[in-house]
């Protein structure tokens, strides 16, 4: 068996904090369908309910819990916390930039890319969508493409998508670009701000609890959308807009945002704030590598991925994995053994023992 990934020359103590924060994740190879707290989330979230349970908390606790988080997303996607709306569903968001596309215009989508991201768009009568494979979308893209959707790692696969070449071809031919960093921000570098909009839902690869999600908006695209689900919370000041009939929204991004279930906040902030603090290409480079010794002891090409899948449409693999307390997942008639923060070569070594046994 090979030896684990090589420490990078910029290894932080905060990388060592965060790979420690986690408790017993012996073989949970299954953060492309769920992550895990860290500590702090965990104690933050017990300490929320201590104060619920004992009539000690106030629903405003939350805003400045709420706008932390915020500004922690927006640091480590490389955007402004005034181009960041909050919510719960990556669908939700979605549908907002459905709504917005003009009638007869092609909204350009990846083939088996995940349904949040494509059926809001399959819902709008008089749109054109389209769907082509991951490694054809860039050169799919014409002058009558307004918007192209895409993951920017593929669900099913792990297959990251061509970002340069996406975006170059979307500005040569005048269309906007819509991208689903759910399976990358965390894990993999984020630059929200080579898109027109990006969504992500924080409970997989940012490790917080699910209700958690994040839309991010260029001030010019902004302006071509319609908040349709527009409630209190997206007021210009919160507390004065829970009445109606006068309406007055945010100005920013935060015109979109979706009234919060609470509590998922407590234990998002400490969560994102820690990813926040990291070298993000470092742990893409342990999370990858970890990846690659597992093709390597399987016999099967290098993915230089987070997410290993191989075929498997009678999950016969991934029963040999649960039998040996070995968490995965299956999709598209693929095995995904998925590797993050806290796994190492011991988690390598437990999928051969378990396939082999």
């Amino acid at each position: 068996m090979t030896s684990a990934p090589a420490a990078t020359s910029g290894t932080t103590s905060s990388f060592e904090r965060a790979r420690a924060s986690f408790g017993d994740t012996r073989g949970f190879l299954a953060v492309a369908s769920i992550g895990l707290p860290p500590a702090e989330s965990v104690r933050a979230q017990k300490a929320d309910l201590d104060l619920w349970w004992n009539a000690r908390r106030d629903p405003q606790d939350y805003d400045a819990i709420i706008e932390k988080t915020r500004g922690h997303y927006a640091s480590l996607v490389g955007v402004t916390a005034d181009r960041v709306a909050t919510g719960s569903q990556t669908s939700v968001f979605t549908s907002v930039l459905a709504a917005a596309v003009p009638q007869g215009a092609e909204v350009l989508c990846v083939d088996g890319d995940f349904s949040s991201i494509v059926f809001p768009f399959l819902q709008v009568h008089g749109i054109r969508v389209r769907h082509v494979a991951l490694d054809a979308i860039a050169g799919s893209i014409t002058d009558d493409t307004w918007l192209v959707v895409f993951s920017h790692v593929q669900s099913a696969t792990g297959v990251l998508a061509d970002v340069p070449a996406i975006v170059t071809a979307a500005a040569m031919h005048g269309a906007y670009t819509f991208c689903d960093t759910t399976q990358s921000a965390g894990v993999h570098p984020v630059d929200a701000s080579l898109f027109d909009a990006t969504v992500c839902h924080a409970y997989k690869w940012l490790c917080s609890p699910r209700g958690v999600a994040f839309l991010t908006l260029s001030s010019e695209f902004q302006e071509r959308l319609t908040p349709l689900q527009a409630g209190w919370y997206a007021g210009d000041d919160v507390w004065q807009s829970c009445y109606g009939p006068n309406m007055q929204l945010a100005s920013t991004a935060r015109r979109f945002d979706v009234s919060p279930a609470w509590p998922a906040w407590v234990g998002a902030e400490p969560a994102i704030r820690m990813f926040a603090s990291l070298d993000i290409p470092e742990v893409w480079a342990w999370a990858s590598g970890l990846g690659d010794q597992l093709c390597d002891a399987l016999g099967i090409p290098q993915q230089h991925q987070a997410i290993v899948t191989w075929a498997d449409p009678e999950r016969t693999d991934l029963a040999k994995l649960s039998a040996a307390g070995i968490r995965a997942s299956g999709r598209a008639g693929r095995l995904r053994a998925a590797f993050h923060l806290w796994n190492d070569e011991s988690d390598v070594d437990a999928v051969v023992r378990a396939l082999r046994a």
